[in-house]
């Protein structure tokens, strides 16, 4: 599993890009087409790419300073060679106008992955707040 690790951490990175530069189709993209987050910051869950574009979206315009810092990643249970379950910790930062830098959530991730099309993708992501 080492390069599926490798290929996580990856992922992971280019989706933290993602959502905070807006590109929402791209962040949409990570996960499978019927992938769902699931975050108690937000009332019902987000199914399916079309809606996690759409929230990667919405998230990006009102939230223009924010940064995702995805750390301590580590795959947590290996269920097949294309399926394991990742967990690693999420910081959500924000420049404010003065320059200075908050710390506006930190949050575990819990994500099911799944090999599609012959990639890594999420299958389903569930935030908790620390």
């Amino acid at each position: 599993m080492t390069g599926a690790l490798l290929e996580i951490l990856n992922l992971l990175g280019k989706q933290a890009h993602a959502i905070d530069g807006g590109a929402a189709r791209q962040w949409a993209e990570t996960f499978t087409p019927d992938g769902v987050f699931r975050s108690p910051t937000y009332p019902e869950p987000v199914r399916g790419r079309e809606a996690l574009t759409e929230f990667a979206a919405a998230f990006a315009a009102n939230n223009p300073r924010a940064h995702h810092i995805v750390t301590n990643v580590c795959i947590d249970r290996e269920i097949s060679a294309d399926e394991c379950h990742v967990k690693a910790n999420l910081l959500i930062v924000r420049t404010t106008s003065s320059g200075a830098v908050a710390i506006d959530r930190v949050t575990t991730i819990d994500d099911s992955f799944v090999r599609h099309g012959g990639l890594w993708r999420i299958a389903e992501r569930v935030i908790t707040r620390d």
